[in-house]
């Protein structure tokens, strides 16, 4: 009798680092002793807007919300992420031809790679970068070419290296990622025209997941700002960070015409469409003012002051300027890994931050802490890590 093998494909991938390791985080606190600290994960825990939650509960109760929804999502939807594009970036989107609800930005990666990747072309993916750029670009049969980011290069491609790349005429598309994760390095006008630039040059998709714009930033910028960027390039966002809407899977694709219809394609042949109230909700969320914003932000910039005092401690640098939804430093040169400073800390005082590896080799004498737990979560992890010894 034949033995049932998986597909090859999922050879090439492993268990999603924070499925596996919050896993174990959820066995310790069963195990008993005082619940981990999980500054690990960046999921807001701050509540949405009251508009949010009230048009969500206003429509739920409509006979008519529960039925199918268009895979495109609700026309009002899409008005409203183009509105949020103009009002915020200065960018205009038609919003019947380029731009294409997603549910949460997440999926989109798989569907841009299904749209324009063949299994063996070639596709540039950041070092260190978000893991699901690798593991989608495994999956779909894709040559994957890792792209170096440095701490010597303030995190930035370096774009004459790329130029001199064998093959670069080859590749397909890049994935790129600013303000960054999980470095917190910001985007500039002057960066994102030199990726713009590079992608035209080498003919080259280019796509932005932009996620991050609005945390502990004063100046969001999207890379369709630059001039001809919509002839090669695609952004994603989403409302999981900028408007704590992690759990309701919001997000959008945005691109000229002929490209959001390819990725149509394949999310229509993949899901059937959003929950209408959470449409609704996203609507209502998408009209947040600005003092939303400001309050959130007010909110993490207290609890990166947190953080910076556990990277003190620890010895690790960082940069101040950074932004978004993390703190990213830099180990000190005693410890061999990253892993023999966070494990101790996972073990024996029981908070649980993140490894830089899981990002790549260049995030390997890394750490990051999550700024999604209250200021009392941060400052009770640092005395239970003086308490540790550590």
């Amino acid at each position: 009798m034949k033995t049932i093998q998986p597909a090859d494909r999922i050879s090439h991938v492993e268990e999603y680092y924070f499925a596996r390791k919050l896993k174990e985080v959820a066995r310790m606190n069963q195990d008993g002793g005082v619940p981990v600290i999980n500054l690990g994960v960046g999921g807001p825990d701050f509540r949405p807007s009251d508009s949010t939650l009230n048009a969500l509960i206003d429509d739920a109760r409509r006979p008519d919300a529960h039925s199918y929804q268009t895979f495109a999502g609700l026309p009002e939807l899409r008005k409203g992420w183009s509105d949020f594009y103009e009002q915020w970036y200065g960018v205009n989107l038609d919003p019947a031809t380029e731009l294409l609800p997603l549910i949460g930005s997440k999926e989109g990666i798989m569907h841009v790679t299904m749209a324009f990747v063949n299994p063996g072309d070639k596709v540039l993916v950041p070092d260190p970068g978000y893991p699901t750029y690798t593991s989608v670009s495994k999956l779909c049969g894709a040559e994957m070419i890792k792209y170096d980011l440095t701490y010597e290069n303030n995190w930035e491609p370096d774009f004459d290296a790329l130029d001199n790349l064998p093959g670069i005429d080859e590749v397909k598309v890049m994935w790129v990622n600013y303000p960054h994760m999980p470095t917190g390095h910001k985007a500039s006008p002057e960066l994102l025209k030199k990726i713009v630039d590079f992608g035209r040059r080498h003919q080259i998709v280019i796509v932005n997941d932009n996620p991050y714009s609005f945390i502990l930033n004063d100046n969001p910028l999207s890379i369709l700002q630059v001039e001809g960027a919509k002839d090669i390039c695609i952004e994603f966002n989403s409302m999981s960070k900028t408007h704590s809407m992690a759990g309701w899977r919001q997000g959008i694709c945005c691109g000229k015409k002929e490209f959001i219809q390819w990725i149509t394609r394949v999310k229509s042949n993949v899901d059937s469409g959003m929950f209408r109230p959470v449409m609704k909700a996203a609507v209502a969320a998408l009209n947040n003012p600005k003092e939303f914003f400001v309050e959130q932000n007010n909110a993490y910039r207290e609890r990166r002051i947190a953080a910076e005092e556990i990277m003190k401690h620890l010895g690790c640098e960082f940069d101040p300027a950074q932004s978004g939804l993390f703190l990213w430093g830099r180990i000190p040169e005693h410890f061999e890994t990253c892993e023999a400073l966070t494990e101790p800390i996972l073990q024996k005082a029981r908070v649980f931050i993140t490894p830089g590896f899981i990002f790549g080799k260049n995030g390997e004498r890394f750490v990051r802490i999550s700024l999604c737990a209250p200021v009392e979560k941060m400052q009770e992890s640092l005395n239970r890590i003086k308490s540790a010894g550590l």
